[in-house]
């Protein structure tokens, strides 16, 4: 892996899409061009959709699942529907950032990460000053 020069930049937009309009909204984006890999997170309780080369991701709730992320999902699709549910955004350092945001009222709705193997990934998902933000330091690419 290479070290990103300028790692301060929006990586990608995350889209909250329903479980029973995922498959066509994949099919709208994959005939635009999009290229997805796919995944399905148990542990998380999403399907997720992702080309971060091109800075796209759909989520969608596992139907019944009762993990925290799911229910947040399922909570943002009930209240707001299909929509933009966080920006992710690419920081040198995701605590140094998180510090910041809670400068300004940030509230934290999830965070992961992992380390091993030469790679990392640190995602600290918040709202503040009513964004939704995700803040994310990583050599994954």
């Amino acid at each position: 892996m290479t070290a990103d020069p300028d790692p301060l930049r929006l990586h990608h937009v995350v889209f909250a899409v329903a479980p029973e309009r995922r498959a066509e909204t994949v099919a709208l984006f994959g005939e635009l061009g999009f290229a997805f890999q796919e995944a399905e997170l148990t542990e998380l309780g999403v399907r997720v959709h992702l080309d971060w080369n091109r800075g796209i991701e759909l989520i969608s709730p596992l139907p019944g699942s009762t993990a925290t992320v799911a229910a947040k999902v399922t909570e943002f699709l009930n209240r707001s529907g299909d929509g933009v549910y966080t920006v992710v955004v690419r920081v040198p350092d995701a605590a140094a950032a998180e510090t910041v945001a809670e400068r300004y009222g940030s509230t934290v709705r999830f965070r992961q990460g992992f380390s091993g193997e030469g790679s990392y990934l640190e995602e600290i998902d918040l709202s503040v000053r009513g964004l939704p933000l995700t803040l994310l330091a990583t050599n994954v690419s």
